[in-house]
């Protein structure tokens, strides 16, 4: 499994962080954790089929983790027509995808394709035989989910953004009961610290990577990094690969 960071800022992007997204890529396989920037481009530089992706997972529906979703359906509505992932959104689905519909109607001059849309519920979500995924609901907003991705043997957990409060309020922490490969967690609400003391001599954790995040929190960032002895952390940077 390898995880490429096309996003890493928090809710604003700055000159060299875009916001929010992930590609995960097992094999030829390739699946899209949050939309926040226009990955078209991205795919485009990187050689990338953009009908490659099978699966793309929505963790809520804050604009710097889906404002790229319609410009790359945008494109599979016309341009790349065997494009046809599975799209998982937070929330009201079909108000979402009315909306896409509408706003792919105003740039094409016939009736737009429609898309595979998927809500999200907490429990097992996903399974092509391939990845398996699973959704455990965080306090960030109503409707908004971490993603545990499993994967030839190995296990991935996506935070999403999580309560103000801080993990200890929100943290699924029963994915650390079996080994967890890689937790993928955000600090641009609350100090990197406050994971602590989920993750302190936790023997099931392999390793920590801080993604969207504030540089108001780089400090305990590293912080963070130097208390976890055991267990390595790293700071995603936008195009920062991990393989697991």
């Amino acid at each position: 499994m390898k995880i490429t960071f096309l996003g890493s800022s928090h809710g604003i992007p700055e000159a060299n962080r875009k916001c929010s997204s992930a590609l995960v890529e097992i094999g030829e396989n390739r699946y899209l954790i949050d939309c926040g920037t226009d990955v078209t481009e991205q795919f485009a530089t990187k050689n990338i089929p953009i009908d490659s992706v099978r699966a793309i997972f929505i963790t809520h529906m804050h604009g710097d983790h889906t404002n790229g979703l319609i410009p790359y359906l945008s494109l599979c509505a016309w341009a790349y027509t065997n494009a046809d992932p599975e799209i998982y959104l937070p929330g009201d689905v079909e108000k979402t995808a009315r909306a896409i519909r509408d706003w792919n109607a105003c740039n094409l001059s016939s009736e737009p394709r429609g898309f595979r849309y998927r809500g999200v519920a907490v429990g097992p979500l996903y399974d092509d035989g391939i990845l398996k995924v699973t959704a455990f609901e965080t306090k960030h907003i109503n409707h908004s989910y971490a993603y545990l991705l499993e994967a030839e043997g190995k296990r991935v957990l996506f935070s999403g953004d999580l309560s103000h409060r801080g993990p200890s309020d929100d943290f699924p922490v029963s994915v650390l009961e079996k080994p967890l490969a890689l937790a993928i967690c955000e600090s641009a609400h609350f100090d990197a610290t406050e994971y602590l003391p989920l993750f302190k001599g936790c023997d099931n954790l392999g390793s920590v990577c801080i993604n969207h995040y504030s540089e108001r929190h780089m400090i305990s960032m590293i912080e963070l990094k130097q208390a976890l002895t055991k267990i390595p952390v790293t700071f995603a940077t936008d195009g920062m690969e991990i393989r697991i």
